[in-house]
């Protein structure tokens, strides 16, 4: 499989292509991942990343969380919510005991919000300050700190093209009204960038662009090759500055 990424402006991020699809991480400064707190106990090794975010797909209507955490080679890593209960507990057994792990990243489930509810998804993973505690290849404590809001962007507002539109491939500009607000229009948001995200299904081929919030369109770069008389879905991600994220899903066709 082909992938085009191109980075525009100082930002970065991770992310994932979903559904079968693709999965595809990429490293950016946008993400601006949670590093852990600079206090610790003596002895205590702090993980390098610790992330726990929202994706709200806005088109496909459902949601789930995303964690990303790095650091020192690690064999157990647990995870636990603000009240104290476990989420989760990794044992690494065999060769990767003795090797060591170092990133994880992984996705809930994302339900429909049909299935669950908004309300009741918050109510499972409520705001507060995630703890991930683990312990080294040398059995050393490991530790980290992600802090999880409930802020989610308002969906991104494509303004070209329209779904199922006819473009020229040459001249393919992805155009959408600037984030401003959080899902409901409940209150002003803080966007510190965007995600665009063009795919070609086949052969499959993958473009991913990162922009700074001050940016609400792009035209696809002619490095990318969009293939004549062939149907492209493509997504735009609002990211905010507490890294939760929402997407649109659109698609295009291009003229013969």
């Amino acid at each position: 499989m082909k992938r085009l990424s191109w980075t525009i402006g100082d930002n970065s991020m991770r992310t994932s292509i979903r559904q079968g699809r693709v999965a595809l991480l990429t490293a950016v400064a946008l993400s601006a991942i949670v590093t852990a707190p600079q206090s610790r106990a003596a002895g205590e090794i702090p993980l390098s990343k610790a992330r726990m975010i929202i994706e709200y797909n806005a088109t496909a209507g459902d949601v789930g969380v995303q964690v990303l955490l790095d650091g020192e080679p690690w064999k157990t890593m647990k995870i636990f919510s603000p009240a104290g209960r476990r989420l989760l507990n990794i044992t690494a057994t065999g060769s990767l005991n003795t090797q060591g792990l170092t990133e994880l990243f992984f996705e809930s489930s994302e339900p429909s919000l049909a299935e669950v509810p908004l309300e009741e998804f918050l109510e499972r993973f409520p705001e507060g300050v995630y703890e991930l505690e683990g312990k080294t290849t040398e059995g050393e404590d490991i530790e980290g700190e992600a802090t999880f809001t409930h802020v989610i962007p308002a969906a991104p507002v494509v303004v070209a093209p329209q779904d199922g539109a006819v473009v020229d491939p040459n001249n393919c500009v992805i155009d959408w009204d600037p984030v401003s607000q959080t899902i409901g229009g409940s209150g002003a948001i803080t966007i510190i960038g965007y995600q665009v995200l063009v795919e070609q299904v086949d052969p499959l081929r993958v473009l991913l662009i990162d922009l700074p919030a001050s940016v609400t369109s792009l035209k696809v770069p002619p490095e990318f090759f969009l293939q004549a008389n062939t149907v492209h879905k493509f997504e735009v991600l609002a990211i905010e500055v507490g890294r939760n994220q929402t997407i649109t899903e659109s698609s295009f066709a291009t003229a013969p």
